[in-house]
């Protein structure tokens, strides 16, 4: 275990974790000063490439977004999700996993639960790959969205399915659009780390997809707070640039050669 990863697991029960997302150099140099994790998420799959789920994302798309992400931060954990199918069994978890790690000098890799691959986490945490784990809504697993842990069915497979998630070694645990009430008893019940995604105020802390709170994206679900529409002054720059050109103001003489 790696400094950054044994100092974000002490920060639980001290003070909120923030974590969130980036998929270049340019955004992870601006949020690394902010942030105790940075994740390159496969949810690049909707915010760059416009696909209507993550199920396409390669490993080498994933990758070649992490070595440009890895420029970018000097401080922060840096996570980056395995893409569908590619940790199906443990061998070919293990040849993914450090693949990834290899290209991109990443502290851990994130894995999405279906429920029954915690022997995949063992083997790759027995391996000395770090591996956070990801309960609830997993995209990659589930072609609708609803949020989980609304019934006690619901609530106790997913209190099981975190503790599993545990013990087979992972350092921390995304809880993906999980009831409130589910979501505090996990965290209560779980001596590593819990990252909330539309969970609640009750998780150990909080990610979120950068494009979306900077209104870039144009997702915006009920978890989602906006803090600033930055689509709208892109709108702005772009018309002024327009009507430069338009008017023969842009180029002049200090931007000419």
């Amino acid at each position: 275990m790696n400094i950054k990863i044994s100092k974000f697991i002490k920060q639980k029960n001290k003070k909120p974790l923030v974590c969130l997302t980036a998929y270049s150099k340019y955004m992870s140099k601006i949020i690394d000063k902010y942030c105790d994790m940075i994740l390159v998420g496969d949810s690049m799959a909707n915010v760059i490439y416009g696909m209507k789920n993550t199920h396409k994302i390669t490993l080498d798309m994933i990758i070649m977004h992490a070595k440009s992400v890895k420029k970018g931060i000097e401080k922060s954990l840096f996570v980056v999700d395995m893409p569908k199918n590619t940790y199906q069994n443990s061998v070919e978890a293990k040849k993914n996993a450090l693949k990834i790690i290899r290209a991109c000098k990443c502290d851990a890799v994130k894995i999405e639960s279906n429920g029954k691959n915690y022997k995949i986490i063992k083997h790759l945490v027995k391996s000395g790959i770090s591996v956070m784990g990801h309960i609830g809504y997993t995209p990659q697993f589930k072609n609708t969205f609803k949020p989980e842990g609304l019934s006690k069915k619901q609530n106790d497979k997913l209190i099981k399915e975190s503790k599993e998630i545990e013990e087979a070694g992972a350092f921390s645990i995304v809880l993906e659009c999980i009831t409130s009430k589910t979501s505090e008893e996990i965290t209560k019940n779980l001596k590593i780390p819990t990252i909330g995604i539309g969970s609640s105020i009750n998780c150990d802390g909080q990610i979120l997809v950068t494009e979306d709170i900077l209104g870039i994206s144009g997702f915006s679900p009920k978890f989602v707070k906006k803090y600033i529409n930055l689509n709208k002054l892109i709108e702005k720059g772009v018309q002024k640039y327009k009507s430069d050109v338009n008017k023969k103001i842009f180029p002049k003489k200090i931007n000419s050669y």
